[in-house]
């Protein structure tokens, strides 16, 4: 069954919270998933790996610019693969500059997928704006990187019809909020469970979140 993490931050300028994992302990999580011989994959990159066995997809949402600063170093330096959800044109946070987009894309071990623009919540939206929400950030990132195949549920709200919107736009899966661990598949693919990796947890927490797709803090 494959793995999908999800974190935000990854900062030593914060206290570890569900938010943010520090580098020090986002490297011993990277680390420990290299000892258990995963194997990663991009969030767009899932339907290709069906079946196989230790299969882990990072996925980091909003587009937090420490992302660049601390969390993507490691990542080259192990040589792992994650998937960056950008909402294109949040507010309120410090976010990934265009060149570092850039940079970040040109790698090996980055892709970006699209989580709106603004970060709303889609069920306490109107259907057309949700539509155009998921639309023009899937514009948005396309403009940035030149293709984006994945989308993140803003806050893990969303609908059956929002799942229909984020498959009609084009894109090939979905990631939710949802903490299970559970098959590809054709049924779940507009909304794919994720284990929430808090930087609260210890080596312990993490290996049961990790083995049972959570762990209750």
């Amino acid at each position: 069954l494959p793995r999908i993490i999800m974190l935000h931050q990854v900062t030593p300028h914060l206290s570890a919270s569900g938010m943010n994992m520090p580098p020090a302990k986002f490297e011993k999580l990277l680390q420990y998933l290299i000892k258990k011989q995963s194997l990663f994959c991009f969030v767009s990159e899932l339907d290709q790996y069906q079946g196989q066995k230790n299969i882990v997809a990072l996925s980091f949402d909003d587009g937090f610019l420490d992302n660049y600063q601390y969390a993507y170093p490691l990542l080259k330096k192990y040589n792992v693969k994650a998937t960056v959800f950008l909402a294109t044109q949040i507010e309120g946070i410090e976010k990934l500059s265009v060149e570092q987009i850039k940079e970040m894309s040109d790698s090996d071990v980055i892709e970006f997928g699209a989580h709106t623009q603004h970060h709303i919540n889609l069920l306490q939206t109107s259907d057309v704006e949700a539509y155009d929400e998921i639309l023009n950030s899937k514009k948005d990132v396309e403009a940035l990187v030149g293709h984006c195949s994945s989308f993140a549920y803003p806050f893990g709200r969303y609908n059956e019809k929002h799942q229909q919107m984020v498959r009609e736009i084009g894109f090939k899966n979905a990631v939710s909020t949802r903490k299970k661990i559970e098959y590809y598949s054709e049924n779940n693919r507009f909304e794919l469970p994720r284990i929430s990796a808090s930087g609260m947890m210890n080596a312990v927490q993490m290996r049961i979140a990790l083995a049972k797709g959570r762990y209750k803090l």
